[in-house]
């Protein structure tokens, strides 16, 4: 008996007579950073900059409101929100404080929850809200239009608390600002003059990339 039979041999009699554990052990996730020959950015790679400092979610306490103007106001846990079709973009973020970030985002439709609490005919904006009081808005075609998710996976991997965890709103083709972190509440609205935190500071409320941020 050769050296490699005999270890598998070994190996099956103590699995049999239960000398060996068959619990399976998850590994640690390993971060992307290539994806269809393009080099991508690490999920470490971005500066702090929120208006209170990183936040932290106690996941089993936390709940996503869809509220407004909808025919179903909603109140999801964090796995209810995840227990949907997921979709991945690849979408680079532009600070205005002049770095970029490109990273392989992984999430659900924001679409699809707004279908499924029943969009009024008179909303035409979406504004979120944030843990630490944050908020934003952007027009209600263009989350539609575009496809836009709500991520809670960066490059493979599951967003941290420091990145906006449980989730982020993968704004693309909209300066940073507008992509707002730790998301709480999504309220459908008729109002497309309302303005969230930097807006009411000066910036603009379109937030286009191809436009300045100031508004």
């Amino acid at each position: 008996m050769n050296r490699i039979v005999f270890v598998i041999f070994i190996a099956a009699v103590l699995l049999l007579s239960g000398c060996v554990s068959e619990e399976v052990r998850e590994l640690q996730e390993v971060e992307i950073r290539e994806y269809q020959g393009e080099n991508l950015s690490s999920i470490g790679d971005f500066r702090e900059n929120s208006i209170k400092g990183p936040q932290y979610i106690d996941i089993e306490n936390y709940s996503l409101e869809i509220t407004g103007l909808v025919e179903n106001t909603k109140s999801l846990s964090y796995d209810e929100v995840l227990n949907r079709q997921k979709y991945s973009k690849l979408v680079t973020l532009f600070c205005v404080e002049g770095w970029n970030a490109k990273i392989l985002w992984e999430g659900i439709l924001l679409k699809d929850l707004l279908n499924e609490a029943g969009i009024k005919p008179e909303a035409n904006t979406v504004i979120f809200y944030a843990y630490d009081g944050y908020s934003t808005s952007l027009p209600l075609d263009y989350i539609i239009g575009n496809d836009i998710i709500m991520a809670h996976k960066m490059n493979g991997v599951v967003m941290p608390s420091e990145r906006g965890f449980p989730f982020e709103l993968v704004a693309e083709e909209k300066w940073g600002y507008k992509w707002i972190k730790w998301i709480t509440k999504i309220e459908l609205s008729n109002d497309p003059e309302y303005r969230g935190y930097w807006e009411q500071r000066g910036y603009s409320n379109n937030g286009d990339l191809d436009k300045s941020f100031v508004g």
